[in-house]
């Protein structure tokens, strides 16, 4: 049956597609744990289970930064989630994410360990424990929380619209590309006007802003997402351009977007951190060779 063909039923039921595409096996319309896993503790108040994805990057970029301010407590342990694996739907992860997302966080500074989950919401935490990334007065705290919300109401539209239509489902629909391409360039068209004139995206100072929208709008521009850049046109956006190569050489912004990558370069992917001496030693270009 052809697209053009497809009725609702009256009630929608589930069934597993013989070829749902990319990360099909591991979608269902439930939550909850499949299977009982404890999740591992290392040796830092600041537990992290993520997968090196965009949302994944958002935080531990965001922890490289505040390790290259001095900022000796937030110090961390990154333990690899293996999605396509359903690592996320073990008894352990749900438990403290009960959305079965990554990342996850629990801070064990606090008694009892304070559960995060949510990029947005752990990068908000973590810039207001520290006291970094986070302007204190208005209205510069405001605009930064402006696009730090922009982009959680902006990602799905490019990865689980944009990005699963072009890149990941298993029968190109013209109708679903059309629809999220032009979405996503719209938000790209805002965030270059709003880089016209503001060396970063919430003003004149690198925030929690600038981090969650990087991994999905520089990973867009700087062709490391669905090998996109050329469709979508992307060198046109030429202040996101610049605001994307200025935020990719930052040395905390190199460290974190490597941080639980399982694909790309060996060199650019380091399956766990645990030590700020894994950057040097335990990448898998290193540990394989």
């Amino acid at each position: 049956m052809s697209q053009h063909e497809y009725q609702p039923p009256r009630v929608w039921t589930w069934e597993q597609p013989e070829d749902g595409g990319t990360w099909s096996s591991i979608n269902r319309p439930v939550s909850g744990a499949t299977h009982e896993t404890t999740l591992p503790q290392g040796k830092h108040p600041l537990q992290l289970y993520s997968l090196g994805t965009p949302n994944g990057q958002k935080v531990t970029i965001m922890l490289e930064e505040l390790l290259e301010k001095g900022v000796k407590e937030a110090e961390y342990d990154a333990h690899l989630i293996r999605i396509g694996e359903g690592d996320q739907f073990s008894s352990g992860f749900v438990s403290v994410n009960p959305n079965s997302k990554i990342p996850a966080m629990l801070d064990c500074s606090t008694t009892p360990p304070t559960r995060l989950f949510e990029s947005g919401s752990i990068l908000f935490y973590l810039a207001e424990k520290f006291s970094h990334f986070l302007p204190t007065s208005q209205p510069a705290r405001a605009e930064t929380m402006n696009w730090l919300f922009w982009l959680q109401g902006s990602a799905p539209f490019v990865g689980g619209g944009f990005g699963h239509f072009y890149a990941y489902a298993p029968v190109k629909i013209e109708y679903a590309i059309n629809r999220y391409a032009m979405e996503t360039k719209r938000l790209l068209d805002v965030l270059d006007r709003q880089l016209a004139n503001h060396e970063w995206v919430a003003g004149d100072e690198y925030s929690i802003a600038d981090m969650a929208i990087w991994p999905w709008f520089g990973g867009l521009v700087l062709n490391r997402s669905y090998d996109a850049a050329e469709f979508l046109d992307a060198a046109s956006y030429k202040n996101v351009v610049r605001w994307a190569k200025a935020v990719d050489a930052r040395p905390a912004v190199k460290r974190g977007r490597i941080v639980n990558r399982t694909s790309g370069p060996l060199s650019e992917q380091l399956h766990e951190r645990h030590d700020a001496s894994d950057f040097d030693t335990l990448t898998e270009d290193k540990r394989q060779g």
